[in-house]
């Protein structure tokens, strides 16, 4: 199955989190199909980036987004 989900980037107790489409197979820092966006929560206000046509296009063809990935691409509007 393919997920949307969060990947972590970032420094110790300083995260910074790329919004990707995976396999649901592979491990959550690992190898991954496509980037369509970013996520600093570090940051006030917390810094939002996504690529909402790709993101849209994903979800029509069978991607699932994980519960916070769907909050996220709501706030984006790509949902």
């Amino acid at each position: 199955m393919v997920k949307i989900r969060l990947r972590r980037m970032g420094a110790k107790k300083a995260p910074f989190y790329r919004i990707v489409v995976a396999d649901s197979r592979y491990p959550r820092d690992g190898r991954f199909i496509e980037e369509i966006g970013t996520y600093n929560p570090v940051v006030s206000p917390a810094e939002l980036k996504v690529d909402v046509e790709r993101a849209q296009a994903w979800i029509k063809t069978g991607a699932q987004p994980t519960e916070t990935v769907r909050d996220l691409l709501k706030k984006a509007g790509a949902l």
